[in-house]
Parts: structure tokens; C-alpha cells; sequence
């Protein structure tokens, strides 16, 4: 039983912590309280679990607020923001935030072509700078149980349209098992596992 040697983690086509930046946009009380895709409280369980699953892999995060300098709107929500202490964010007036010069900015400054693409809502701050990055070249790759839109419906769609664009969509548990990719690398299995039970992939039975 014996495992070929790791390929190169920067060239591989897989996801790898070495190839990918995850985008967290905009997860503020009013967008949170707007959500009706899914359960609110299962959509903040799984944006935090999605970022100590990154945070965990030494993967690069660009953090991204709407209207916050303007008094309009609340930062990033406290569950979330603990995960990601000492971390810049970048506040905008976009709702598009790749129209966003200082983001826009961030996301390039990671080296990164492999987007990993979080924000509320689906159909507006997921959608715009996800059609946007793909058209400039990234590969992005929505977690489709960490973002949310304002009904079911609203969701879905949006998804239909990034997907059709070319945006490669994904779960929490596929990117956990994506990034460790072999129960060999010891010092990362046990954050794989974290995120799978987080995520309900391990129930007691």
C-alpha cells in the first residue's frame, strides 16, 4: 500500500493550499437575516467551517464588507470574525466587489487562479464577481452550502448561471477531502475530519 509521490501542489489541477484563495464577501447581520435558501443558522455553521477549514491549510482569505464606512450596514458577523482575527477588510460600495479597487487589489496580491468563492446573496455578490474573475481568466469554485440567496429559487439560478459561465461548484465536503487529498499527511487529516463532521458527513449511528 504505498501512495505515488505528491504532485506539484502549485501546477496540480486540483484544488491544493497551495493554489487556491478563498473570498469571504460580505456575511453581515442583514445579509445573514435575508436568507431563505436555507436554514440561517446552518448557513453561519457552515461559513465558519468553511474558513477554519482554510485558516487550517494556510490558505490565503480576502475578506470583503458592503457599506460599513458608510453607517448603512454592520461588519462581518462575530462567529465569523473570530475565525478571522487580525485579518483586513475590504469595505465597499460595489455591490459588485471585483468592481472594487482595494478587493480587486487583495485577490490579485494572492498569486492565486483558483478563487474559492463565498458572499451573500447568490444571485448578486456571488454571481457578479464570480462571472468577472472568470472572464479575466481564475477558475472559481462556489461552496454551494456556504453561500445562501433570498429565496430558494433566487439561489439556484444564480448557481445555473455561474455554472454555465464555467464556475466549478463544490461542498464543504468535497474541499475538505480535495485539500488533504491522501490520509497519509498526518498533520492535516485531523482538520479534513474537523470540517466532515462540521459538515455532517460523520453521523453517529
Amino acid at each position: 500500500m504505498s501512495s505515488y509521490p505528491m504532485r506539484d501542489p502549485v501546477q496540480d489541477h486540483l484544488i491544493t493550499p497551495q493554489n487556491a484563495a478563498l473570498l469571504i464577501i460580505d456575511y453581515q447581520p442583514v445579509q445573514v437575516n435575508s436568507i431563505n435558501s436555507m436554514p440561517r443558522s446552518q448557513l453561519v455553521a457552515n461559513i465558519v467551517n468553511v474558513t477554519e477549514l482554510i485558516r487550517s491549510f494556510n490558505i490565503p482569505v480576502v475578506l470583503s464588507t458592503v457599506n460599513v464606512a458608510t453607517g448603512i450596514n454592520k461588519e462581518t458577523i462575530p462567529s465569523l470574525l473570530n475565525v478571522l482575527q487580525g485579518m483586513p477588510s475590504y469595505d465597499r460600495t460595489t455591490i459588485n466587489a471585483w468592481e472594487d479597487a482595494a478587493f480587486n487589489e487583495a485577490v490579485k496580491k494572492t498569486g492565486r487562479k483558483k478563487l474559492l468563492m463565498t458572499a451573500l446573496w447568490t444571485e448578486a455578490c456571488l454571481s457578479f464577481p464570480t462571472l468577472d474573475a472568470l472572464k479575466e481568466g481564475y477558475e472559481v469554485y462556489p461552496i454551494v452550502d456556504a453561500v445562501g440567496g433570498t429565496s430558494l429559487i433566487a439561489h439556484e439560478t444564480a448557481l445555473r448561471r455561474v455554472e454555465q459561465a464555467g464556475a466549478q461548484l463544490t461542498s464543504i465536503a468535497q474541499l475538505a477531502c480535495e485539500l488533504q487529498r491522501d490520509w497519509n499527511r498526518s498533520d492535516t487529516a485531523k482538520h479534513m475530519v474537523k470540517a466532515l463532521t462540521n459538515a455532517g458527513a460523520f453521523l453517529k449511528l
